[in-house]
C-alpha cells in the first residue's frame, strides 16, 4: 500500500479528505506517528486504526493538529477587538464562526472581547471542528494553565474559576457558542456571517484546496464582513477573493 492508496482509504472509511494536504508535510506526519508506535508499514497501520480506538482518535488527532492557546497572537486580537468595535456601531447582533476551533479557545477567545465589547449585542457564535473528540473536550471548557499564558488578570479573574490545576471557563461565556462538527474541505458553508475566524489550519492545505476553502468563507461573509486568519496565513491576493485588507491578517468584503 503506498501513501496514496492510504489517503483514499481514509477519506473511503471516515470520510476525511487527506488529498486536500499538501503532501510532504502530511506523509511526514504519518510517518513520524508510525515511527512513534512501532508500526513499519501503512497496511499495518490501516489494520490498527480499523481494530484499535485509541489509536485511530490518536491519528485524527495528530492529523488535524489541534495546537491551540485562548488569544493565540494576543496583538492581533487586539487588532480584531478594534476592527470589531467599529463594526459594531453599525450592526451590534452578530454572527461569527470560528472554523477548525480545535478546543474551543479561540471561539471562547471571541465570546469574551464580544461580552465586553458588545454586551447589549446578540451575539451568535459558531464553533465547528472536524474532530467530535476533540469538541466533546471544547464543551466541556476546562482548560490546562498552558493554555491560558496569554489570558489578562482582568479576563482570568472574571471569566475562570481554578480547580484543581484547571481553568474552567464561565458558565455565560459557554452559553455563547454553540459547537457542531463541521468538515472545511467536504460540507456545505452556513451564510451570512459578520465575522470568520479559521486561523493555522489553512496552511496544511494544497494551494487549490486554500482557494476553494477562501471563495466559500467570502461567499458566506455579509457585505462589509471580516475575516480573520493565523498568523502565517496573509492572503497576498486577496483582491481577487473580493476582499479588502483592514490589517496584517484580517480582511473585509468588500
Amino acid at each position: 500500500m503506498n501513501f496514496n492508496d492510504f489517503h483514499n482509504w481514509i477519506y473511503k472509511e471516515f470520510k476525511i479528505n487527506l488529498h486536500a494536504y499538501k503532501p510532504e508535510q502530511l506523509n511526514r506526519r504519518i510517518n513520524s506517528l508510525m515511527s512513534r508506535i512501532g508500526i513499519k508499514t501503512l497496511e499495518e497501520y490501516k489494520k490498527l486504526l480499523l481494530v484499535n480506538e485509541d489509536e485511530r482518535q490518536r491519528f485524527f488527532d495528530f492529523i488535524t493538529i489541534n495546537v491551540t492557546e485562548f488569544f493565540r497572537n494576543p496583538e492581533l486580537f487586539k487588532e480584531l477587538e478594534e476592527n470589531l468595535k467599529k463594526y459594531i456601531q453599525s450592526n451590534n447582533n452578530l454572527k461569527i464562526w470560528s472554523a477548525a476551533c480545535s478546543i474551543g479557545c479561540e471561539p471562547y477567545s471571541i465570546a469574551m472581547i464580544l461580552n465586553e465589547i458588545n454586551p447589549l449585542g446578540r451575539n451568535n457564535i459558531i464553533a465547528t471542528d472536524i474532530d467530535m473528540t476533540i469538541l466533546k473536550k471544547a464543551m466541556l471548557g476546562e482548560y490546562q494553565i498552558t493554555e491560558m499564558k496569554n489570558v489578562s488578570d482582568f479576563y482570568l479573574k472574571k471569566y475562570f474559576k481554578e480547580v484543581n490545576n484547571k481553568f474552567i471557563i464561565d458558565n455565560k461565556i459557554k452559553s455563547m457558542v454553540k459547537f457542531k462538527r463541521h468538515d472545511l474541505i467536504l460540507d456545505d458553508y452556513e451564510k451570512g456571517f459578520d465575522l470568520i475566524v479559521c486561523r493555522n489550519v489553512i496552511i496544511y492545505f494544497k494551494n487549490e484546496t486554500k482557494k476553494e476553502i477562501f471563495e466559500k468563507f467570502v461567499d458566506s461573509l455579509k457585505k462589509g464582513g471580516l475575516l480573520f486568519v493565523g498568523a502565517t496565513e496573509s492572503i497576498y491576493n486577496y483582491k481577487d477573493f473580493g476582499l479588502e485588507k483592514v490589517s496584517t491578517f484580517i480582511y473585509r468584503k468588500a
